[in-house]
């Protein structure tokens, strides 16, 4: 099956007093991929400063934009179409050796080639205590010890907003088991890499529509490369394996290598921002 997602993505400013210069960083384009086909993309600014595409240092689609004009307020709205296509996400064939696919994560030429995503980074850093809040299971698949992995994340953290951002660390999420989508994205990596399977960190958007939690906003969830099966997505939020639903943007390590908004303003005073994200689906 193939669905025809339409997604309209909005973003109010405004200032008390005058911004003299700014510098913004969308990371906000689905990425085209097996699944993932564009069909059109639009994006502009209240004030027609001049929208600049480029290619991230992870190689993502970009949009900056640099007014050369001050301001108090500034709008921002794009709009994309694509198709995508439905995978299933146990059409695979199990693996005939579970013990030989533990000896290649261990392997230490396999730690070099997914080093960025074995790594402990500020926002995946597990408490010293917390160290072992998940142990794989050796005696089942690695696939297996994921989708545990991937129900104990949903059952240890409740979601509720307005209780963390950006720069909440695990101690934090760990203690107080409440957060949103990063925070159960960021847990679910932390584990995975501690039993030594490449994590990363994925953002994009979730269609609304379907009870999900996390769908008002760009979403969050996690992939891990999996000996003789690749890169498979999970989302702990939901206690989903990825599918029709969820559509990429980026991937990196951690939230920050896929904010999907960077900048920087040279203003003073208070500062209000509304977003807002709608995703909308029709089947072709």
């Amino acid at each position: 099956m193939f669905l025809e997602y339409s997604i309209s993505y909005k973003a109010q400013n405004s200032y008390e007093n005058w911004v003299n210069d700014a510098h913004w960083q969308f990371l906000i384009i689905p990425e085209e991929n097996d699944t993932q086909e564009f069909i059109s993309v639009e994006f502009n600014n209240s004030i027609n400063a001049v929208n600049q595409h480029s290619i991230n240092g992870l190689g993502f689609k970009t949009i900056r934009v640099h007014p050369k004009q001050k301001f108090k307020n500034i709008s921002f709205n794009a709009s994309f179409k694509l198709i995508k296509k439905e995978v299933n996400p146990f059409g695979f064939v199990p693996s005939p050796d579970i013990e030989k696919d533990y000896e290649r994560i261990h392997d230490l030429s396999f730690k070099v080639d997914f080093e960025p995503f074995l790594r402990t980074t500020y926002l995946t850093s597990l408490p010293k205590n917390n160290e072992r809040l998940f142990v794989f299971n050796e005696e089942k698949s690695i696939f297996d010890n994921l989708q545990n992995l991937n129900y104990f994340v949903f059952k240890h953290l409740y979601f509720k907003t307005d209780v963390t951002d950006v720069e909440t660390t695990l101690d934090e999420i760990i203690e107080k088991r409440h957060g949103v989508c990063q925070d159960f994205t960021h847990l679910f990596c932390a584990l995975a890499r501690q039993n030594s399977v490449p994590a990363r960190y994925v953002s994009g958007y979730l269609h609304q529509g379907n009870g999900y939690f996390g769908d008002s906003q760009m979403h969050a969830w996690a992939e891990t490369y999996i000996p003789n099966l690749g890169w498979v997505g999970f989302d702990p939020t939901n206690n989903l394996l990825t599918s029709i639903d969820h559509i990429k943007v980026a991937h990196g390590k951690d939230y920050k290598d896929c904010s999907p908004l960077r900048g920087v303003l040279y203003t003073s005073g208070e500062n209000k921002t509304i977003h807002s994200v709608k995703v909308f689906s029709q089947q072709q």
